[in-house]
């Protein structure tokens, strides 16, 4: 049973049961479930109002397989809640529990607000003093904590809802921040900066042509107080508070709770397009931070299962192992992990209706009880035999603060491919050495997927993310501009494989402003015809600028939201993305996600890639001085209305005009051009049917700083 104090009238309790884990509805009130190994005692907390004290203090007497358990007849979804976790301060033995602290469930699928640490009321020790970490901080933190809401998810109508069946390799993945997506007031819609505004501009990724949205991080998350000391905030979100609830200040606040239906309708809607949602998922780390952070959740619950913990002789588990970079990793070599883990992920395919995950700093959820890198990690195998997460999308970063491995994650799990991004900046910023390198990541990066069993299609290629330059700064700085951080410019990456054509920043300059538009083509071109799954950072379809910030995560502001005035004062480039895009669909080789390797898959006796130098000889791959370099696609069996073809793209990164014979076609046909991104705007790049016939033919002049594609047939 349980015990029961509070002000009001006593409510009925029974023993309930240990699943699922959370508050879960039924017909006789809510189960609630939390699992703590070393807790002595857990108290569950009901409240009518979120600043208000507690109505009832439950004291949580059932306790089976270190999950305490009780059910509360009588109350329903909406009803506000909350734990304090009793037991053993001993921070040297990672012990941190403190009655003092109420507690965020782990479970809870929405929240009442965002966490303030006003007077330090999150920490659990007194902040003066000088023993920290290790003193305990009895002040109650009951109003500096939102509250849990009981969640009811079938009350919303999904109208017959299913994922687009759209297969990994035919996806055109867009990458963006839900708020910023219509936060400005340019964006004219009626809910700015919440998820139905942006179910407001899905018109504008079907006329783009995407059919995949990559979402980052749309989990509850914490406002570091470092931040909130300078007046900036957590704008990019990756630091997880709460892995089941949505992110309460994207939704309108209309209601308590309301974020749940809101992000639903939201899906709902991308679904309805045509549009799959993948979401940016932060696992490795929660926003507790280290031992100086605030407690929120897992810490004042379970600290040793939770949390990977490390120390000096006498203390092994005060201090927390920092593969992330933000202060603590989660362990996720423990079971228990593996199942909050689990539970969340299944929770957002089942209910919430999302068709897949991008995991951040994906190398820490490999990671083994002695810290190595594992693919065969109990995380990886747990998904793989899972009936439900083996069949959506799962795309890894594959790094963390201390790891690099890009091209070693299990078979079912495509890699955002580093490499194809540095590679592809550094061939067009015109460094030595890069073209076989080149070679490599346009034709599906085989030297990293084949040899397990992938295909080029588990390859996400990008040049740029959120993390970094935008396309525009990318061809406008050399360097970073970080100022607005108010860290001295010190964050953010140094090394940026960028080049500003000749000036910093913004130019009135049309010389330069030409050839950065150029290069911002050329950067659409590969990313669209390699092989592999191109992802899109969204707003770089409009040019859009961060003025040469490549770390904004604090910046929730114009600086990151996207000006949807750009729309058409940067027409060139978006009418250039919507072309290049719709010849990728024309152009069935073009989609082709497995690996170019110069073998004859079309049967024809033609090898589906042929590379040329300028002369139609090898090129010249370790000449480190080699800027240019051409290629043959076959498309001669393609079931296409184009009929028999053939591609030829030709890329000249150097400074000098230079002249590309072209390889002889059958006798009916000739070659035409498709694109050349040294032309001025609108002529650059045609459809086939509007494609230009070369005159003279044999040969095509290539401007420096450009990518050419022709077509033969």
């Amino acid at each position: 049973m349980g015990a029961h104090t509070g002000a009001g009238v006593a409510k009925q309790l029974s023993r309930g049961a240990i699943v699922p884990l959370g508050a879960t509805l039924t017909p006789e009130g809510v189960n609630f479930a939390l699992y703590s190994r070393y807790a002595g005692k857990v108290e569950l907390l009901l409240f009518d109002d979120p600043a208000g004290e507690p109505t009832d203090v439950i004291s949580v007497e059932n306790r089976n397989r270190d999950i305490w358990h009780v059910l509360v007849h009588g109350i329903g979804a909406g009803q506000l809640y909350g734990y304090r976790v009793r037991g053993d301060f001993d921070p040297a033995r990672g012990l941190r529990f403190n009655a003092a602290k109420l507690l965020i469930d782990p479970y809870a699928k929405a929240l009442t607000g965002k966490a303030v640490n006003t007077g330090n009321l999150l920490l659990a020790y007194d902040a003066a003093d000088p023993r920290r970490d290790l003193s305990l901080d009895a002040r109650d933190n009951n109003r500096a904590v939102p509250k849990c809401i009981v969640v009811d998810d079938a009350a919303f109508d999904w109208r017959d809802d299913s994922t687009p069946d759209t297969p990994l390799e035919g996806l055109l993945i867009y990458e963006v921040h839900v708020k910023g997506f219509t936060a400005h007031p340019s964006s004219g819609v009626a809910h700015p900066g919440t998820y139905l505004g942006f179910a407001e501009k899905i018109p504008h990724l079907q006329r783009l042509g995407i059919n995949a949205v990559e979402l980052l991080p749309v989990h509850e998350h914490y406002n570091e107080d470092l931040l909130e000391e300078r007046g900036l905030t957590n704008y990019w979100g990756y630091n997880s508070l709460a892995f089941f609830a949505p992110e309460l200040s994207y939704s309108t606040r209309s209601s308590p709770g309301c974020q749940v239906g809101e992000f639903k309708t939201m899906v709902r809607e991308l679904h309805r397009a045509g549009i799959k949602v993948i979401l940016d998922v932060v696992y490795n780390h929660t926003a507790e931070g280290n031992e100086l952070g605030p407690t929120l959740s897992l810490r004042g619950i379970d600290n040793p299962t939770y949390y990977a913990l490390g120390g000096p002789a006498g203390q092994p588990g005060r201090y927390y192992l920092n593969y992330t970079g933000t202060g603590n990793a989660l362990d996720v070599a423990r079971p228990a992990v593996i199942r909050l883990i689990m539970d969340s992920l299944r929770y957002w395919v089942c209910e919430m209706h999302v068709d897949g995950f991008r995991f951040d700093l994906a190398s820490v959820l490999g990671r083994a009880e002695d810290g190595t890198f594992r693919a065969n990690a109990g995380f990886f195998d747990a998904v793989s035999q899972d009936p439900v997460l083996s069949r959506v999308t799962l795309i890894a970063e594959p790094w963390d603060l201390g790891t690099y491995q890009v091209g070693n994650f299990p078979i079912d799990w495509s890699e955002w491919n580093g490499r194809f991004r540095d590679t592809v900046r550094r061939f067009f910023k015109g460094d030595p050495g890069q073209l076989r390198d080149l070679g490599a990541r346009l034709t599906g990066s085989a030297d990293l997927y084949r040899n397990d069993g992938r295909a080029a299609y588990n390859s996400v290629n990008f040049v740029t993310c959120h993390d970094g330059f935008t396309l525009r700064d990318l061809v406008t700085y050399d360097a970073k501009h970080n100022e607005a951080n108010l860290e001295g410019n010190r964050d953010g990456a140094d090394d940026n494989n960028s080049w500003n054509c000749g000036v910093e920043g913004e130019t009135a300059d049309p010389v330069i402003s030409r050839l950065r538009r150029q290069q911002a083509k050329n950067f659409i071109c590969h990313l669209l015809f390699a092989a592999g799954t191109p992802m899109i950072l969204g707003g770089d379809e409009f040019y859009r600028t961060q003025r040469g910030n490549n770390n904004a995560y604090c910046q929730n502001n114009e600086l990151s939201w996207f000006d949807w005035r750009e729309v058409e004062a940067n027409g060139e480039i978006l009418s250039f993305f919507r072309a290049a895009i719709a010849l990728t669909r024309r152009c069935t080789i073009l989609q082709r996600r497995r690996f170019l390797d110069g073998g004859d898959h079309g049967g024809d006796g033609i090898p589906d890639v042929v590379w040329y130098g300028s002369d139609l000889a090898a090129p010249a791959w370790d000449d480190p001085q080699a800027h240019s370099v051409a290629a043959q696609l076959d498309g001669e069996a393609e079931r296409s209305d184009l009929g028999p073809y053939r591609l030829y793209f030709i890329l000249n990164a150097g400074e000098a005009l230079q002249r590309f014979s072209l390889p002889p076609l059958a006798p009916a046909a000739a070659w035409h051009r498709l694109v050349d991104t040294s032309l001025p705007a609108g002529e650059e790049i045609v459809l086939p049917g509007a494609e230009v016939l070369l005159d003279p033919p044999g040969f095509y002049l290539v401007n420096p700083h450009s990518t050419v594609v022709l077509i033969g047939r």
